[in-house]
């Protein structure tokens, strides 16, 4: 399918009764905040409470002005899982806005330390499904945190590379607009279309895997 690259991918509930949680991945300024919240919204739509748990490395560098320093990178990662857990303890499907590998990630781009990669990747695990959101969309600087298309492309490498070595399955999405939105939506929904109803109550069952194509907001 046009839009979409897959690695092989099992979705599937992990072992806690804890809602769905899907991971949109990517280096800045891929649109991972705005996809999230488009995938939030189809969900919404359909009747399926679905909630966004924001990146807390971009509430960090927005409240402060700046990108944060090498020693707050691992409370960064930390809070970043303590919050996706703590949705998916009280919704269906819960869309996280990054994962606490991002912050591994950056903290090896940025500061040339991969310690935060373990913790990263075993608490990445709470995810069903992971989205790698394609580094092709037109470069935008923030004027703090982003630092280039270069960069850009070296962190999509990192992150790819802490996925493959971690054998965490992923899928790239890419394109623009509608079509970027279609193609991590089909991902999405024929995942939770092969999904019991979840332990909370919330039926999941989307009907079978066939073009719907959601709204984008």
């Amino acid at each position: 399918m046009e839009g979409v690259v897959s690695k092989p991918m099992s979705p599937g509930r992990p072992e806690s009764e804890s809602g769905l949680v899907v991971a949109v991945m990517g280096a800045e300024c891929t649109g991972k905040s705005t996809l999230a919240g488009q995938l939030a919204a189809a969900l919404q739509g359909r009747g399926i409470a679905a909630v966004v748990v924001p990146e807390v490395l971009r509430a960090f560098s927005d409240r402060l002005g700046r990108t944060p320093l090498a020693g707050e990178q691992r409370a960064i990662a930390e809070l970043q899982t303590q919050q996706i857990a703590q949705a998916a303890a009280r919704h269906p499907v819960v869309i996280a806005d990054t994962t606490a590998l991002m912050t591994a990630v950056y903290s090896e781009q940025v500061f040339g330390d991969g310690g935060l990669y373990a913790q990263a990747e075993r608490a990445h695990r709470l995810c069903a499904l992971t989205l790698v959101a394609a580094p092709d969309l037109p470069w935008q600087s923030d004027g703090h945190q982003r630092d280039g298309p270069a960069v850009r492309l070296a962190v999509d490498r990192l992150l790819r590379r802490a996925l493959d070595r971690s054998a965490i399955a992923y899928t790239t999405v890419s394109g623009t607009g509608a079509a970027r939105l279609q193609a991590a939506w089909t991902v999405v929904r024929c995942a939770m279309a092969a999904l019991p109803t979840d332990p909370v109550g919330h039926d999941l069952q989307l009907g079978p895997c066939a073009p719907d194509t959601p709204t984008a907001q």
